[in-house]
């Protein structure tokens, strides 16, 4: 297992896609964030100025290489949910493809319960965390037989994802 820290090279070497895998209901990353705090307030985050990984994902999508993530979400979704749906818009400015899906497909397409990145269908970057949703830290692997797994389930729940903004009109309807 290593530090989440040590694996991030690998978004700047990959060479075509890095895609990723959310399953969490929340992250205490973005709940000890100031962007937490504004997100309870009720203030609009979805704009908010470049970050480093913005910034690397312009860079790298510039270059042709491609960001896309799937994530499960609750219905209703939870608060972490709508926290990463609120902010998800200056991801997408910034050049990721991010979908959802909702918890329940994702049980119906055998998805994993873990969270990963997939870099270029053949690095798996899969993440641990304790009960309290903090990274605990990242196994790295480029077992074949690992990368398959995961890159069947990409394949799956990319076809049934829908695009950030038709989910959270659906999101916006059921409030």
């Amino acid at each position: 297992m290593r530090p989440n820290s040590t694996i991030s090279g690998l978004f700047h070497d990959f060479k075509h896609i890095a895609w990723r895998l959310e399953t969490r209901r929340g992250y205490a990353s973005d709940r000890t964030s100031p962007k937490w705090a504004r997100f309870l307030a009720g203030e609009d985050i979805a704009g908010d100025p470049d970050n480093a990984w913005r910034e690397n994902v312009r860079a790298q999508t510039t270059l042709g290489k491609r960001f896309k993530r799937v994530r499960a979400v609750d219905q209703p979704p939870t608060q972490g949910q709508e926290f990463l749906l609120a902010s998800t818009p200056s991801k997408i400015a910034a050049g990721e493809d991010i979908r959802h899906l909702t918890r329940a497909q994702a049980r119906q397409l055998r998805l994993p319960d873990y969270d990963f990145w997939l870099f270029d269908s053949k690095i798996l970057a899969r993440f641990a965390f304790d009960d309290e949703d903090t990274t605990l830290g990242v196994y790295v692997t480029e077992d074949p037989a690992e990368a398959l797994a995961v890159c069947q389930a990409r394949d799956a729940a990319w076809h049934h994802a829908v695009r950030t903004e038709d989910f959270a009109r659906r999101v916006r309807s059921t409030v």
